[in-house]
């Protein structure tokens, strides 16, 4: 029986899990352009902290963990944490997101070790665009780590997209035509507000406009989703892979979300833009009990709001930045 019931009847399936706030890249949409003071390595929740509270999510009802960051890859020994997740009763999907600079040599490991779902971000297939948008130089690292995670077919490949007008958008063509010859699933994701990431509004394309954007060269069929999927999801007519449109901006899905986050040095949020958090790291290195942990994430969840803000009270509040939540 599934106990993360919010008060709003949504019932909750799906935990992210941040493994790290630091990152090898520097994206301008996700990093504040000032940096961000990191955790201390005793700050983070160890592997065996994370593989516990998982534990207690799934007891509870949790069957879906996805590892982000900052940058997962960038955390020493990260298959060890794979295999130990992958054997938890209950977890039926474990997910990874990552930005793929480090994936090329790990990524048969991973699928051997039980990862079953996969996403890359990458915004760009140039390469000046993309040491822009991330202030680094590491685009053909990521290109292999995108061939290497095509080559070694994990169930779910997926490939995310910001999409930011006047930088990016007419990219969107490009991004259709590889998902169109490649068993992967390409998701256009509206530009987000989140801590000195220079959000402005004029600056989102909403799905409707990448839509008809794309209906002009594409025909786009839609897809049957699970009633909880973030993405608005379609296949290209006569193509291999397939298309979606996270529009968090333009036409909100809170009321089906079904996910919680825990942080890298161990907060429960129960929403990416509602500032409240539960920190279970202390109350873990005090002894607390299972039960007391599962409490406590209970109460987190309590405090989840039917709806988050319009964006731009978001972009004036204060929460954490992207890289510290973990998306």
């Amino acid at each position: 029986m599934n106990k993360l019931i919010d008060g709003f009847g949504r019932e909750h399936t799906y935990l992210r899990i941040s493994v790290t706030d630091r990152c090898n890249l520097r994206c301008v949409y996700c990093m504040p352009h000032t940096g961000i003071e990191w955790k201390k390595k005793d700050e983070l929740l160890t592997y065996e902290e994370i593989v516990r509270v998982a534990r207690v999510f799934a007891g509870l009802g949790i069957n879906k963990i996805r590892l982000t960051g900052g940058e997962p890859f960038v955390r020493k020994n990260l298959e060890t944490l794979v295999a130990q997740l992958a054997a938890i009763d209950g977890i039926q999907t474990l997910a990874m997101t990552t930005n793929a600079t480090l994936l090329a040599p790990k990524a048969k490991l991973l699928r051997d070790l039980g990862l079953t779902a996969l996403n890359i971000s990458l915004d760009t297939f140039r390469k000046e665009r993309f040491e822009r948008i991330t202030r680094r130089d590491d685009f053909d690292n990521v290109i292999a780590g995108l061939e290497a995670a095509l080559a070694v077919g994990f169930p779910s490949l997926k490939l995310n997209v910001v999409v930011i007008a006047g930088f990016n958008e007419d990219e969107i063509i490009d991004f259709v035509e590889f998902a169109f010859s490649r068993s992967i699933n390409v998701r256009f994701i509206e530009y987000m507000p989140f801590k000195d990431n220079d959000w402005q509004i004029d600056k989102v394309v909403t799905f409707a406009e990448m839509k008809e954007r794309i209906e002009k060269k594409f025909r786009l069929k839609p897809l049957q989703t699970e009633r909880s999927a973030v993405g608005k999801d379609f296949a290209i007519e006569g193509g291999i892979g397939s298309v979606s449109f996270i529009s968090s901006i333009s036409d909100s899905f809170c009321s089906t979300c079904n996910r919680l986050r825990l942080t890298s040095d161990g907060s429960v949020k129960s929403c990416l833009f509602y500032p409240a958090e539960t920190n279970l790291r202390d109350a873990l290195r005090a002894g607390a009990s299972d039960g007391a942990i599962e409490e406590m994430i209970l109460y987190s969840l309590s405090l989840k709001p039917e709806a988050h803000p319009p964006a731009e009270e978001i972009a004036a509040g204060d929460n954490r930045a992207m890289i510290e939540i973990g998306g």
